[in-house]
């Protein structure tokens, strides 16, 4: 079993900044992981992931705007979030695939392992 825990999540004013972190209880630097966010009553959406091989894949609507990254252990993952709008607001999640490739990196189904999530909150 992995363990994932979420944190660095808070409350930020449009245009402000956070990152968020992800401890995984199992190195996991070749596998495929990734950041999911979800809003009442939207159902869950991929926002970021990251092969084993490094390459990163984000959604349109985060596109130069947030950065995936883990450390060399594979220990972590983070989120680096800049000038976050209002519609950025969800609950975050971390995830983890099984696999070294990310298949559907995007699609929350592709993901077996998942955290508690951490909230994030942006004002306008």
């Amino acid at each position: 079993q992995v363990q994932l825990v979420e944190s660095g999540g808070g409350s930020v004013q449009a245009g402000g900044s956070l990152r968020l972190s992800c401890a995984v209880s199992r190195p996991s630097g070749n596998i495929c992981m990734g950041w999911f966010r979800q809003a009442p009553g939207i159902e869950r959406e991929g926002v970021a992931s990251i092969a084993g091989y490094g390459i990163a894949t984000y959604a349109d609507s985060v596109k130069g705007r947030f950065t995936i990254s883990r450390d060399n252990a594979g220990n972590a993952l983070y989120l680096q979030m800049n000038s976050l709008k209002p519609e950025d607001t969800a609950m975050y999640y971390c995830a983890r695939q099984r696999s070294t490739s990310c298949a559907s990196p995007l699609q929350p189904s592709e993901y077996s392992y998942w955290g508690q999530g951490t909230q994030v909150t942006v004002s306008s």
